[in-house]
């Protein structure tokens, strides 16, 4: 299991196959065994599943762990293994700091393939009422802490709630390995906290918009927008998806069947053939 020395710190990553790199970001609260089932029926290429800094067998320094951090280890590991003209899958806040590197980088990206990931700031107004619950609670002073930081619900409700089907307990207990203590569990929160919502975080939101610009703009560069139904935590239902198709250039969308919101656990053989097959079609790799 490779690892890099990243700035201050370390970055551990999946590593497999040769010739194009296709990079697949986890979110929250995940790491690179999200794509333990996507990345062996990915089809040819080199695969690589990174762990965000913070999380997974990644290092764990002291930072605040904002989206600005993240992006800034990302950028550092890119640069580290020299990678450029990529594919880039994303789930979650993987897709956002997908998009973020691209937007960034646009000489470096061949394309990209994204399933529920944050694609444009929200309103409160579109959160289901269970989930606009759950992300005041997660902001309140002291609530959030107990709940994530003490509890340590968040990785349970995850991969038990966030899926049709609730993970295996050895895979569980691999999710929860990396988050021991309650220090430890503190860039689970720092996402938590940063889903943008009414205006806010301000400078996220600004650094969302920017993205947004380029993924309107960014014809030359194929798009996969991989959609599910079937679970009240899905965050793309059909009027995100709509939006999409209205504002991101060069976009496809397929979809991959009933899945909760950590979709690779329940969809992993759909996901691979989704990406294989756009990539192949549009000689990617």
């Amino acid at each position: 299991m490779p690892e890099i020395r990243v700035l201050d710190s370390t970055i551990h990553y999946e590593d497999s196959g040769s010739g194009t790199a296709l990079v697949f970001l986890h979110g929250n609260p995940g790491s690179s065994r999200l794509w333990r089932s996507v990345l062996p029926r990915s089809g040819r290429g080199r695969l690589l599943a990174p762990d965000l800094i913070g999380m997974g067998r990644s290092g764990k320094p002291d930072i605040n762990y904002s989206f600005a951090d993240h992006a800034r280890y990302l950028d550092a590991s890119f640069d580290a293994l020299e990678l450029d003209r990529v594919i880039l899958i994303g789930h979650d806040w993987g897709g956002a700091l997908a998009f973020d590197w691209a937007a960034r980088h646009p000489e470096r990206v061949l394309g990209i393939a994204f399933l529920e990931s944050i694609v444009k700031p929200m309103a409160w107004e579109e959160l289901s009422p269970q989930a606009r619950k759950r992300s005041e609670t997660i902001r309140t002073p002291g609530a959030g802490e107990e709940l994530v930081l003490d509890q340590n619900l968040f990785v349970r409700q995850a991969f038990t709630g966030g899926v049709l089907t609730p993970v295996s307990e050895e895979d569980l207990e691999a999710y929860l390995a990396p988050y021991p203590t309650r220090d430890s569990r503190r860039p689970i929160l720092a996402w938590a906290r940063q889903l943008p919502l009414g205006g806010e975080p301000a400078e996220l939101v600004a650094r969302i918009e920017a993205y947004d610009a380029w993924l309107a703009t960014s014809a030359k560069v194929p798009k996969l927008l991989m959609t599910f139904e079937g679970s009240p935590t899905l965050l793309i239902g059909k009027e995100l998806a709509d939006w999409c198709a209205t504002n991101i250039a060069s976009l496809e969308s397929v979809f991959c069947g009933a899945a909760g919101h950590h979709a690779p656990e329940d969809r992993p053989e759909e996901i691979a053939a989704a990406v294989s097959a756009w990539a192949d079609r549009h000689g990617l790799r």
